[in-house]
């Protein structure tokens, strides 16, 4: 059975495809020989691997933590009667780190960045006249560069802390996908409430200088056409559809995690009178927005409650077991009274973020931050952070990007105006590709230009929490810890307050999780941890939201309100009362 069959892609779906994930030969290059040696010719290849969980995981087949710089993929396949005449296009989710990729012997593509992902199109290098082809993926990572953006894989072999295990390699679904010569490339959803518009870009590949195609969008909502454009379009269009279909006096159809209303989408390219390429897709109508001090969603004031998420599988480390598992974290969330997710120091797979956009979570968009500073990681983490970005701004749940955390990557921003520089230049570049979200600087403290003040506050008693956070002066000046909220030459401005990360009360309920201390010895005192956290946030009059540590244990952490195999500590039902400001005493 193939892993994670399901199509990777929602927000841009064609009916020719195949999945790569499965078993593939593999191969660690502990000499660094591969290449000198061509095996992307001829290598022998002496292991097998279960495609797209990295070689780290149980759920590889392989399972060992040791270090192994450099490792060879290999995979021969047969391409479907469907491939006939089309372009194939490889499509990588995401290899960490550097990846190099040849098709039949032939260099195709590479590429750097462990987050993002890529495609080639890779027609020209299949070999003439058989229908098998052989694929080769060298991966090369660098475990002990502090420099390089990893999020949370630690930089020794055996996670500990807050780190888990390194991963290495292929980490989400390879796929093939089969298009016409003239074809659809990229579709982007900007919606405009205000106006009762969407506006929709689209790109197309494969159309000769000054030539023009025809593409037909059709729009509709739960089965019922909503709109018809046909446009004349050529390589790059943009144009914006009225909805006319739209109010919000209770019927209207925004989306939000109470009613998370999606429209469906169609398009249809023809070239020369011919049909050459037929895409579906979804958008959902809603805006975030910051008015009279408020932090707003639709245009009313809207309390953000959040639970952090690390993404994190015992068997899968960051990749998920199944799109069941995707969706029951979903679902999860939504039991417990939160109304969104803090994706925490990695980047969501396309499919975590359909099941947000479907079932209505918001998400919080963050990137795998460094722990060190480097021009080399300037650049890296900037080229990364755009195509993350570009990859993921159609879907209508993420509300926020969040590309530096707690001064990762940038630990000297209190006495270097270079990294305070980076940490602004990330925020100004994210707002100049997309002006539809909030944007931080700097997660937690030390933030320089940030839509919001969010402020990390691990704390745990009750009455020290709802002194702090009925008083605007003490959330400023009075933080507990070593780091300032804002960083040199910035201050605050009347930006929304909100706690984006507290809490994390453990209890340890397996027994291959840590130790960890303080650790409440029951589930009566765990519950009192949380309800002391948590309701001073409910009830004050300054946060304007909160970010709960965390959704689940980790390999190294017990402060998940569910473990590691998505078991509740305390009811569901109870964490959604306390979330509603009921103050719960007893289970």
């Amino acid at each position: 059975m193939t892993c994670r069959p399901e199509y990777p892609r929602p927000q841009f779906v064609r009916d020719a495809w195949m999945s790569l994930n499965g078993t593939w030969e593999f191969r660690m290059d502990d000499k660094n020989a591969g290449l000198a040696e061509k095996w992307y010719e001829n290598g022998e290849f002496d292991r097998t691997i279960e495609v797209p969980f990295c070689y780290q995981s149980p759920l590889s087949g392989i399972g060992e933590t040791e270090f192994h710089d450099v490792v060879w993929y290999r995979r021969t396949v047969r391409l479907p009667r469907e491939a006939a005449g089309k372009r194939a296009i490889l499509h990588f989710g995401a290899v960490d780190y550097d990846a190099e990729v040849w098709v039949d012997g032939r260099l195709v593509c590479s590429h750097e960045g462990g987050n993002a992902s890529f495609s080639a199109d890779v027609t020209d290098a299949l070999e003439e006249g058989t229908d098998e082809h052989t694929i080769v993926v060298r991966a090369q990572d660098y475990f002990e560069d502090l420099a390089l953006p990893r999020g949370k894989q630690y930089w020794k072999e055996k996670g500990e802390v807050m780190w888990f295990r390194n991963m290495t390699g292929i980490w989400q679904t390879v796929w093939l996908e089969f298009a016409a010569p003239v074809h659809l490339s990229r579709v982007r959803f900007t919606p405009h409430l205000d106006t009762n518009e969407i506006e929709i870009e689209t790109r197309i590949e494969g159309l000769a200088k000054e030539a023009r195609a025809e593409l037909a969008v059709e729009i509709s909502f739960a089965g019922k056409t909503i709109a018809r454009e046909r446009i004349e379009a050529g390589a790059l269009e943009t144009r914006r559809v009225n909805l006319k279909d739209f109010n919000d006096h209770g019927f209207g159809r925004w989306w939000s995690p109470e009613k998370p209303n999606l429209y469906d989408v169609e398009f249809v390219l023809s070239a020369d009178g011919t049909v050459t390429d037929r895409v579906t897709s979804y958008f959902g109508m809603r805006k975030i927005s910051i008015e009279n001090g408020k932090v707003c969603l639709n245009n009313k004031p809207y309390p953000m409650k959040l639970v952090l998420d690390q993404g994190y599988y015992h068997d899968g480390i960051l990749t998920a077991p199944s799109d069941e598992a995707i969706r029951l974290d979903v679902e999860l969330c939504k039991q417990m009274g939160f109304n969104g997710m803090r994706k925490h120091q990695m980047v969501a797979d396309p499919r975590y973020l359909y099941w947000c956009d479907k079932l209505g979570v918001l998400v919080w968009g963050e990137a795998a931050n460094a722990y060190a500073y480097s021009e080399d990681y300037a650049y890296r983490m900037t080229k990364e952070w755009g195509e993350i970005i570009r990859r993921d701004y159609n879907h209508p749940c993420i509300v926020a990007w969040v590309p530096l955390n707690e001064s990762w990557g940038v630990p000297d921003m209190l006495i270097d105006p270079k990294q305070r520089n980076h940490a602004m230049a990330l925020y100004h570049f994210t707002k100049s590709v997309d002006s539809t979200r909030l944007v931080l600087s700097n997660d937690g403290w030390e933030h320089c230009l940030s839509d919001l003040c969010t402020v990390h506050d691990y704390t745990r008693d009750r009455g020290t929490l709802l002194e702090r956070y009925a008083d605007l002066e003490r959330i400023l000046n009075d933080m507990p810890g070593r780091k300032f909220v804002y960083a040199p030459g910035y201050r605050y401005n009347g930006e929304p307050i909100m706690v984006t990360e507290f809490g994390g009360a453990n209890l340890r309920r397996h027994e291959e999780s840590p130790v960890v201390r303080p650790c409440a010895e029951d589930e009566e005192q765990f519950l009192k941890q949380v309800v002391d956290v948590i309701h001073p946030m409910v009830v004050s009059g300054l946060v304007q939201g909160y970010c709960y540590t965390q959704l689940t244990d980790t390999e190294t952490e017990i402060c998940g309100l569910l473990t590691w195999d998505r078991k509740p500590k305390i009811p569901l039902d109870v964490i959604r009362r306390i979330n509603e400001g009921e103050l719960v005493e007893h289970l």
